[in-house]
């Protein structure tokens, strides 16, 4: 089964989960008489390859495909919009919104900005200034690149970390002529999350960890963490404010006081979830702390599991005695959790399991 992850994890190497010529809010008439009205295309059905669920201001519910778009659904009605709609890509890779309620899509083939009216591509500035401000918005950079994005509300800002000696030994062990197919950078980042103090986490393909609180970086590189070629998919900050990062083995405590051998410490988790079946791997794709306070971890194998500190809670995921892969978990405006499938459509918890979403 670790095989089997390792090769997923690849595939999705090749597709991300996730930078002064620079693009602006303020658009000319040009600009705006070419922007296309975005009307969409009203469906019975969304695609089955809901890889994201996401709960905008106004209460709509957007859903992103892997392959089909993104799906729009107001309680009434299901509408789709795809490249022919304004979007860069039809494969979604996340969403976010602004606090003006303007949505971002990233795609495959770059960052949409939707006002409530139409798509605009944000063109990212090649090389720009690490800085971090509270309004920004963060987005992986495209596979290869090692790039990540920075939004301040008037120009995409494209990133590059600054190189390690983990990063160059990487290149060194795999380098092009003798490994072509390996098209991904070490920096590739898989997820983005802020802390409580607002600090930015950057969870890598190789790498581990890496926190940048604005002035500096740190990494956190246990071999957990980078787990072959699984990375690091998903890191939380749980009731205590201590780190998970995509493995429940260790639980990690940060900023320690000067007089410390190191800058964090390692405590023990949950332990080893590998003997459980379908399950077979201790990484989690995805998590996400519930009203109560408690972690919510989804297992790429069909299985989420719960836990408040002190025990934990198993949910399959499944239809006709059959696990679905989930790629992401989530929680609404009203503390639903919602699930992204790679190939079931989405699923919304009912408050003892998890059951397929139906518009």
């Amino acid at each position: 089964m670790r095989v089997e992850y390792a090769l997923i994890a690849l595939l999705l190497v090749a597709e991300p989960s996730v930078g002064k010529d620079v693009s602006r809010d303020t658009k000319t008439k040009s600009d705006q008489q070419q922007a296309l009205v975005a009307k969409g295309e009203v469906v019975a059905e969304m695609a089955k390859d809901l890889w994201y669920v996401f709960q905008a201001r106004t209460g709509e519910y957007w859903f992103g495909s892997h392959t089909g778009g993104a799906f729009r659904y107001d309680g009434k009605t299901v509408t789709r919009f795809t490249k022919k709609d304004g979007l860069s890509g039809d494969s979604i890779r996340g969403i976010q919104e602004d606090k003006s309620g303007n949505l971002f899509f990233t795609t495959e083939r770059g960052i949409s900005k939707f006002d409530g009216r139409s798509f605009t591509t944000l063109k990212p500035v090649a090389a720009g200034e690490w800085k971090k401000e509270p309004d920004d918005l963060w987005f992986a950079g495209p596979p290869d690149t090692g790039l990540v994005y920075r939004y301040d509300g008037q120009s995409l800002y494209g990133l590059a970390f600054p190189r390690t000696k983990a990063g160059d030994a990487h290149y060194v062990q795999m380098p092009r002529d003798k490994f072509p197919n390996a098209k991904y950078s070490p920096y590739d980042v898989y997820t983005i999350f802020k802390d409580s103090k607002g600090n930015i986490w950057f969870g890598t393909a190789v790498l581990g960890a890496c926190r940048y609180d604005g002035k500096s970086f740190v990494w956190l590189t246990e071999e957990e963490l980078r787990n072959g070629s699984f990375g690091t998919r998903s890191i939380i900050e749980d009731k205590d404010d201590k780190f998970w990062f995509t493995n429940t083995l260790h639980r990690y405590a940060v900023d320690l006081p000067p007089e410390a051998s190191n800058w964090y410490r390692k405590e023990k988790g949950i332990g080893d979830l590998s003997g459980h079946k379908q399950d077979e791997y201790s990484a989690f794709m995805s998590s996400v702390l519930g009203d109560d306070g408690a972690m919510w971890m989804a297992i790429l194998g069909g299985v989420v599991y719960r836990y408040d500190g002190k025990s934990m809670t198993r949910y399959p995921v499944t239809e006709n005695g059959k696990h679905h892969r989930i790629f992401s978990i989530t929680k609404d405006r009203r503390g639903v959790l919602w699930l992204g499938t790679q190939a079931n459509g989405v699923y919304r918890f009912n408050g003892k399991g998890f059951e397929k979403f139906k518009p």
